[in-house]
Order: structure tokens, then C-alpha cells, then sequence
């Protein structure tokens, strides 16, 4: 029996291209995931490996769909192969049915750029969830807009020093010169 599985993304993704490539690689069962993050719980991945026998073989559309890092989907590639079941990737024509020496490269090259495409999708994911919750990639200002007055005070007294503006807000001098005085940064 051919056995397909397929995972997406609830959120940017849909279906089709896995599954018509599963029909056309001629599946006779397909299982899916919806998940919102490679590596979390993965109910229909289980069940399709829970149900495949001696000589059937596993298909993936492509390996990041498993979304499992590079050990667990070599162990889950091991732990098929253990059980006399075949694996098989479409879009990196990979087939541990027809393993040789010559397919090892193609297979580790394979692998890198799943695990690549996994770490890709997780950044892409995290960076999503944090825009959701209001946050902003960057590095945050070092002072508030109420600190950088209180600074040009400060430093339009001439009896005060860079190094006692300094210490009074507790930065660094060269926080003083971004944010308190530029322009005498260009003069140093």
C-alpha cells in the first residue's frame, strides 16, 4: 500500500499541490496535519505510521512536511526502514526503496535543506505570532524620549561633563553620543 501524508499551515496554506502530487504518486490513503508550527503534535503523522505494514511505502510531497528536525526524521526514515517499509519523497526524488551508495549525497543535501526549510518556516511563524501580539523586530531605543530630554538638559549646563551625564542616566558614553548629543559625536 502506498501511504501518503501531508502537513500544512492552518493559517497560509492550502492542500491541493500535496495532494495532487500524493494522487498522481498513487496513494491509497492520504493523512493530514494542520499545524500551526513544524514539531508540534502531529495526530494524523502518527496514525499513518502507526498504520503501515511490511512493504508498503510512506510518501511525502516534500521533506519539510513531516516538520521534524534533521535526527527524529532520520530516526523516523530508520525506524520505517526497520519495519520493512519504503520511504519516499517526491519532491527530492528520494526513495530508500532504490537506496544505493551513489544516492547518499542527493540524500544528505536532501536533509540539510529540510532542515533549513524547517528552521525558515519557524522563523517566519515566531516573527508572525510576535507581529500578532503587537511587537516589532528591531532593537529598541536604549532611551525614552523622556530620558533624552532630561540628557540635553543636563548636557546644556556647562558645568556638566559627558561622564556626569553619563552617570546620572546610567548609560554609556556612546549611548550619550547617539542619543543626547550627535553632532559632537562628529566632532570627537
Amino acid at each position: 500500500m502506498l501511504i501518503g501524508y501531508r502537513r500544512i499551515s492552518p493559517d497560509d496554506q492550502t492542500l491541493d499541490l500535496q495532494t495532487e502530487a500524493l494522487n498522481q504518486a498513487g496513494c491509497n490513503r492520504i493523512w493530514t496535519d494542520i499545524t500551526t508550527e513544524p514539531g508540534a503534535e502531529q495526530p494524523g503523522l502518527d496514525a499513518a505510521i502507526a498504520s503501515a505494514c511490511p512493504g508498503d511505502v510512506f510518501i511525502v510531497w516534500r521533506l519539510d512536511r513531516i516538520g521534524k528536525p534533521l535526527k527524529p526524521l532520520l530516526e523516523l526514515v530508520a525506524d520505517l526502514n526497520d519495519r520493512g517499509v519504503g520511504f519516499k519523497s517526491l519532491e527530492e526524488d528520494l526513495d530508500t526503496r532504490n537506496y544505493d551508495r551513489s544516492k547518499m549525497l542527493r540524500v544528505l543535501r536532501a536533509l540539510v535543506n529540510s532542515e533549513q526549510q524547517v528552521m525558515t518556516e519557524k522563523t517566519r511563524i515566531g516573527l508572525k505570532r510576535a507581529r500578532a501580539r503587537g511587537k516589532k523586530g528591531g532593537r529598541k531605543p536604549s532611551l525614552t524620549p523622556q530620558q533624552i530630554r532630561i540628557g540635553k538638559t543636563l548636557a546644556a549646563d556647562p558645568t556638566q561633563t559627558v561622564e556626569d551625564v553619563c552617570r546620572s542616566l546610567k548609560i554609556s558614553a556612546s549611548t550619550y553620543y547617539r542619543y543626547i548629543h550627535p553632532k559632537q559625536q562628529q566632532e570627537r
